[in-house]
């Protein structure tokens, strides 16, 4: 059974804002490591709509041919998000592509089977849809990319959390790139 780890990317003030933030080929190295070592990553519709806007390569057109990059030339992050299994969150979304399959229904039983299915781990990114699975206490890995910079607004991390979710260290390391990375589990 795999793990479920929420990465999400902050500021020292807790913003999550993905135009605000320090980036780095260190960084995006740090998160495509997340996403190669993960059987599927989950999406809520929003996260994934800009990720597919921000990420995905073009497929099946001249501009893909003219522009194939071989993938040990491609930014790492692009390397792995690409080809990764996603699975998108969405009621209201008809269909998908990008390696993606749409769910629907019970979310906690969905989310359950794929841990129960994965080898590796799943990782989760975006703002709702997290709080939705640490309320669930779905989430067994929380992972917190602190940015050295204080942003002064929000969206805020966990913002509107039913419960408090009670959090023991589970290991931290910095960047070169002045990023802090603090990983916690829940106590249970």
């Amino acid at each position: 059974m795999g793990e479920l780890m929420y990465s999400i990317n902050v500021t020292v003030d807790g913003c999550c804002d993905h135009r605000v933030g320090l980036i780095s080929e260190e960084l995006h190295r740090h998160h495509a490591d997340n996403l190669a070592r993960a059987d599927g990553l989950i999406f809520g519709r929003t996260t994934y709509e800009m990720m597919e806007d921000a990420w995905r390569q073009p497929s099946g057109s001249v501009r893909q041919a003219e522009s194939a990059t071989p993938p040990e030339d491609l930014d790492p992050f692009v390397a792995a998000i690409d080809p990764a299994r996603k699975y998108l969150v969405s009621s209201t979304r008809e269909t998908a592509e990008w390696n993606t399959e749409i769910i629907r229904g019970d979310l906690a039983q969905t989310i359950r089977r794929l841990k129960d299915e994965s080898e590796t781990g799943l990782v989760v990114g975006g703002v709702t849809l997290p709080r939705r699975l640490a309320e669930l206490g779905l989430i067994d890995v929380f992972e917190f990319v602190v940015h050295p910079m204080i942003a002064g607004h929000g969206p805020y991390v966990f913002a509107g959390l039913a419960d408090v979710v009670d959090l023991v260290p589970d290991g931290r390391s910095e960047l070169a790139s002045g990023h802090a990375v603090l990983r916690f589990r829940p106590r249970r």
